[in-house]
């Protein structure tokens, strides 16, 4: 009994020992299952949609466009920044378009709401930024209401032009195709740099801005904001003629102001197109008025030569329009940039003539 008893013992030992060894052995096919369903997994989701042979290259990634700042551009009197859009392909000697942002935006949110670096991408233009920074004023405004900020070769006016010396030289911009254009306290500067630079620009648009000389302090500009300011065309005129007293042509400058803007009242609009039709010598009477889908057209042409053109949206409020599209992609980041019947950006593109070059196809 005794024998048969340790005879037992060594058996179920055995036995112990076997089932030790096969759990481990199990458990390994287990694993390598598992590791190869994996494998297969892994390989079906992260296959390329097509093959790549070794001599074959994959396409690179377009970047989408972005404006670079640009430094050392001269002494920049009005402490501004520089921001630059150089498209992949340009013409031998491009157009130079500048556009001036209003207060809260950035060169970055304007851009992408209003597509300005898409349509300089296409038509082969160079697209200029300044940046108005914080330290000069907390909202980002552009100083158009100080005497110091926009006095001739001074200023935020003479870092503005030092900016189109420098991006005309170093691109070799054609100098006959220089266009400005800018928003809110940004289309006021616009009016501010053509009243002093006005053979630098041959075409300028205001967007809900204000007329040269409104103001001379913060106060007075707020007040010439809400509720406007009552001169006669002569005497708006005088402001610009006091800095340019010998020019005799200037460019086609087109005035665009919603009726409903609670920002910038429409009465301003009215005096910018006083202003400058006083300056060219024109009368208000001499205007052609068009009645469009999403407002009124006045146009005034000497010649047949376009002088002056006013776009008055019809319950449209403060900012730069752009036609409405199912696709708002990069609008919502900026409250300025807002749907109308009629595209701000695509018919300063036809009043400017910038259309897509031959050599660009």
């Amino acid at each position: 009994m005794a024998a048969l008893a340790a005879g037992e013992r060594r058996g179920r030992q055995h036995k112990d020992v076997q089932v030790t060894f096969r759990l481990p052995e199990s458990f390994s096919r287990i694993l390598k299952t598992q590791k190869k369903f994996r494998r297969l997994v892994e390989s079906s989701l992260l296959r390329l949609p097509e093959k790549v042979g070794p001599h074959q290259k994959r396409r690179p990634l377009v970047p989408k466009p972005i404006l670079t700042d640009v430094t050392g551009f001269g002494s920049n009197p009005g402490r501004l920044g520089m921001k630059l859009f150089v498209p992949r392909r340009l013409p031998a000697k491009p157009a130079l378009v500048v556009i001036l942002h209003g207060c809260g935006q950035t060169p970055e949110s304007l851009d992408i709401a209003s597509g300005f670096s898409k349509l300089a991408a296409q038509r082969g233009f160079l697209l200029l930024y300044p940046q108005q920074r914080e330290a000069n004023n907390a909202q980002r405004c552009f100083n158009w209401f100080r005497p110091s900020a926009v006095a001739r070769d001074r200023g935020e006016v003479m870092s503005i032009r030092q900016m189109i010396d420098h991006a005309c030289r170093r691109h070799r911009v054609d100098r006959s195709r220089v266009y400005v254009a800018g928003l809110s306290a940004g289309g006021a500067l616009t009016a501010a740099l053509l009243a002093s630079y006005p053979n630098l620009f041959s075409g300028v648009a205001i967007f809900a801005g204000m007329p040269y000389g409104a103001a001379r302090d913060a106060i007075s500009a707020m007040r010439a904001m809400k509720s406007g300011i009552a001169r006669s065309p002569a005497d708006w005129g005088n402001f610009v003629r006091a800095v340019s007293p010998a020019q005799k042509t200037w460019p086609h400058v087109s005035i665009w102001q919603g009726t409903r803007d609670r920002v910038v009242h429409p009465g301003n609009a009215e005096a910018s197109a006083s202003q400058w039709l006083d300056v060219i010598g024109m009368k208000a009477a001499m205007g052609r008025s068009v009645k469009k889908p999403w407002g009124t057209l006045v146009r005034w042409h000497r010649k047949s030569q376009r002088q002056v053109s006013f776009y008055s949206l019809q319950g449209f409020g403060h900012g730069l329009p752009v036609r409405s599209s199912k696709r708002k992609t990069g609008r919502a980041s900026d409250p300025y940039v807002l749907d109308a019947g009629i595209s701000g950006p695509n018919e300063l593109m036809r009043l400017w003539g910038l259309e897509r070059p031959a050599s660009i196809l």
